[in-house]
């Protein structure tokens, strides 16, 4: 019985391939944005001085912030195989949506804030039901939103003001307890660090604890890879991608009352093209355009590299319109390596 079972072994050996513990660590899907990070923080802290001082780094934290809050769920959403187009303006109507309801009937702002909520999970709920029950592609339907909410926000927001911003919310009610949860900050050591720097940071533990210690991370793997396959082992595939885009819009929520509370105001036409840098973080951070494939951290790397180049061009005394070119070659260097990737994190199994 020993001897056939040692003899059993070899045949099962052979159906894998085995990795070295550096193609391993390859093989996880932050470790090329990391890499990445590493090599562009090292190169604007020797070509900007600027760059250098604690002051600097929190406010690149706080720019990878506003991207990374959302890019948590847009992440989410692609590794379950999905995209939303609508995310940028949805931060955009979530804000103008408080500001113009209370500003036009006189009411308290958190009673606003609180019926933005519900008005952003709508549209999330939207986007997610007509993706399921029509079969139609979500890239087409949450660009048919992306175009609603982006003529509504000026339609709207030019009909009550008479213009094309929200007004000033400062004297409102509600305003300071609004602005104190949302927008607020404090001092270490001399250098202001922004709340919404700490939400990220929690929304991306939480987003990684979803993913790698729940059986909803395993259900939205599942419905990634393969919606087919996952349905007929009892993932209820409806509700997780649902659930996922009605994240989206939360996040976006989230973000939009920082913006107005931040900024006490919002231009109407703000957030678009913003889905775009959300979908970058995301794939920078390796998770893969065709599902399945990807983790919370990484998508919170990629929104850091967005942080630090935006502003260290800035600190390098550069034209900022490189930016744009330097993120179209990260996300064709990201979308290479992550294939890369996938294939190393495959490669045990052979046939």
């Amino acid at each position: 019985m020993s001897q056939g079972y040692a003899s059993s072994a070899p045949a099962e050996d052979s159906n894998r391939v085995k990795l070295g513990w550096s193609n391993r660590l390859l093989a996880r899907p932050e470790v090329g944005a990391a890499v990445a990070a590493a090599a562009i923080f090292v190169f604007f802290l020797v070509v900007a001085p600027a760059f250098r001082s604690p002051d600097a780094f929190f406010t690149i934290l706080y720019q990878a912030s506003t991207i990374g809050i959302v890019a948590v769920a847009v992440g989410l959403l692609m590794i379950g195989g999905e995209f939303d187009l609508s995310a940028g303006v949805i931060v955009t109507s979530a804000g103008l949506f408080n500001a113009l309801f209370c500003y036009y009937l006189g009411i308290n702002l958190i009673v606003g804030a609180v019926l933005s909520l519900v008005f952003s999970l709508a549209i999330g709920f939207i986007n997610g039901y007509l993706v399921m029950r029509t079969g139609i592609p979500s890239f087409l339907i949450t660009l048919g939103s992306f175009f609603i909410l982006q003529g509504v926000n000026l339609g709207v927001t030019k009909l009550v003001t008479g213009a094309v911003a929200s007004p000033n919310i400062s004297q409102m009610d509600g305003y300071g307890a609004l602005k104190a949860i949302f927008a607020g900050s404090f001092d270490v050591a001399g250098v202001t660090v922004w709340n919404s720097v700490i939400y990220w940071l929690a929304f991306v533990g939480l987003a990684a604890w979803i993913l790698q210690r729940t059986r909803l991370g395993n259900w939205i793997y599942a419905v990634g890879g393969n919606a087919a396959s996952a349905r007929a082992v009892g993932v209820p595939v409806v509700r997780v991608k649902i659930g996922l885009f009605m994240a989206v819009s939360f996040l976006g929520w989230f973000v939009g009352m920082h913006t107005l509370f931040r900024f006490n105001t919002l231009q109407a036409g703000n957030g678009v093209g913003n889905e775009f840098l959300y979908i970058i973080a995301a794939v920078v951070g390796g998770t893969l355009l065709t599902g399945g494939f990807g983790n919370a951290l990484g998508v919170a790397i990629g929104a850091f590299i967005f942080g630090m180049t935006s502003l260290g061009i800035v600190y390098a005394g550069w034209d900022p319109n490189w930016f744009r070119a330097f993120l179209g070659v990260m996300l064709v260097l990201a979308v290479l390596v992550n294939l890369y990737v996938k294939k190393l994190s495959t490669a045990r199994k052979v046939g």
